[in-house]
């Protein structure tokens, strides 16, 4: 008996994300001068169609950090990955979600 040839992967089958889709992630950090001007130069890098005015900024309750939500243009999980991977390694960043 032989072995049928194997199907190459489905991207679609390693992710419950369809591409492209709008993406929301959460960045949060300490509440200083720069740090969404930081996350918006990151977003731009990822996509080109970034607007930065669907920025959404919540304040934690001593005003100490400041949760900045960001929605990309998801094309790839790639990207995203890629996108996760500099943000998390950002100076200013404290945690992503």
């Amino acid at each position: 008996m032989t072995t049928p040839p194997s199907l190459p992967p489905n991207p679609r089958q390693d992710s419950l994300i369809e591409y492209p889709s709008l993406f929301p992630i959460k960045v949060m950090g300490e509440n200083v001068n720069g740090f969404v001007h930081a996350i918006t130069h990151i977003a731009e890098q990822f996509d080109p169609t970034f607007d930065a005015s669907t920025i959404e900024l919540r304040d934690s309750k001593g005003g100490k950090y400041l949760g900045v939500t960001i929605t990309v243009t998801a094309t790839s999980r790639e990207q995203l990955d890629e996108l996760y991977r500099t943000l998390t390694t950002h100076p200013m960043v404290k945690v992503v979600l």
